[in-house]
């Protein structure tokens, strides 16, 4: 704003031709004299010289807000961008309708705890009919882990929508607005998100699920900083996406074990350090999320997928505006079923560790 021309200002033209004559160009050079400079060069009175500084003060630096005001526009904001629902009662309570469109939201967690499942449900949810709560448009599904499966995605669809799905060629139809992309390499993986961000602008795209972000990354880069480099263009591609497109991004994530004295990445994974030797054998399932530091800040919405005790937990671990969660959850026929619309305030560090307790029993079940 310090460079905005003051003829574009809305002066006096009397006033604004004696600027430009003195070459006084932009807010910035009007600003920088003393109201005294600015009689003198200007050579008119006082009062003209306060009236036009007032007026480029005005229009140059942004009004005052409160915090009320800055929340409600938030609130504003995120009701007029509109959400992707989820189906799962509480969680779209807890993020205001849904996930958010124009931003990057990570599911993370240990395989087979059902990240797959859940990205096989949005697909479906976005390329519904608008009538029946979908969004009616395609999906651009980057399945990097060759772990798509277009049965299940029918199964899921008849379970939840039998009025749609056991129509004569719903099913087809439905399944053919989610396209299916399979990057075996990071570079073909880059070329998709080109080839992607064409389509955002040729057709009706309304949802882009990335899964999983970490197995290219993590199976090209053993080391952490040639990892971070590779990944640093993708995080700015794919978050300028969101934003461009105005569309929910879902963006699945592994997780790696964080044992004994391993440096920790994030403020989030800090645990006591005063862990006795023998003690640590209790922490050898702990996880934390693969990716780094600027894959983490990256995302808007963290959804941590974990296992406690024999039970599933969906833990809503990042939001801007939702209170950190946990909402158990089974697997069935029809998807991720919420055990308790209410959820579970969690507090402290609590919120961002990953468990996986119990994961054997879990895991080798039908779903």
């Amino acid at each position: 704003m310090a460079n905005k021309l003051i003829k574009q200002m809305g002066l006096p033209n009397s006033i604004a031709n004696i600027f430009t004559a003195r070459n006084i160009i932009t807010a910035k050079d009007a600003l920088s004299l003393t109201e005294f400079e600015l009689m003198e060069q200007l050579d008119v009175g006082m009062a003209e010289v306060k009236s036009a500084m007032a007026h480029i003060s005005e229009v140059v630096c942004p009004p005052c807000q409160t915090a009320l005001l800055l929340m409600e526009q938030r609130v504003r904001d995120e009701r007029s961008a509109g959400h992707l629902p989820t189906r799962l009662r509480g969680l779209d309570e807890a993020l205001c309708g849904g996930l958010p469109f124009g931003v990057v939201t990570e599911l993370v967690g240990p395989a087979g705890i059902g990240k797959t499942q859940f990205c096989l449900k949005l697909s479906l949810l976005a390329s519904l009919p608008a009538n029946c709560g979908g969004l009616d448009g395609r999906v651009i599904y980057i399945d990097v882990e060759s772990k798509f499966s277009s049965r299940r995605l029918i199964q899921i669809g008849i379970e939840n929508f039998p009025e749609i799905f056991l129509k004569k060629g719903m099913a087809q139809e439905m399944a053919g607005r989610i396209v299916i992309l399979r990057p075996t390499s990071l570079s073909e993986f880059t070329e998709s998100l080109h080839h992607v961000q064409v389509s955002l602008l040729q057709k009706q795209v309304k949802l882009l699920i990335i899964d999983s972000m970490a197995a290219l990354v993590l199976g090209e880069h053993d080391c952490g900083a040639s990892r971070q480099q590779a990944l640093g263009w993708h995080v700015s591609f794919i978050k300028s996406l969101a934003e461009f497109s105005r569309i929910p991004i879902v963006v699945t994530n592994q997780v790696r074990s964080q044992i004994g004295d391993e440096p920790l990445t994030f403020s989030f994974q800090a645990r006591s350090h005063s862990i006795k030797k023998e003690d640590r054998a209790a922490y050898d399932s702990h996880l934390v999320a693969a990716l780094g530091i600027n894959w983490a800040h990256a995302v808007t919405i963290r959804l941590v997928l974990e296992a406690r005790s024999g039970q599933r937990f969906i833990k809503l671990a990042k939001s801007p505006i939702s209170p950190p969660l946990a909402f158990p959850f089974n697997i069935t026929s029809s998807g991720l079923v919420l055990l308790d619309d209410d959820g579970i305030e969690m507090k402290g560090s609590e919120i961002n560790t990953i468990h996986c307790q119990g994961q054997k029993a879990l895991f080798n079940s039908e779903w």
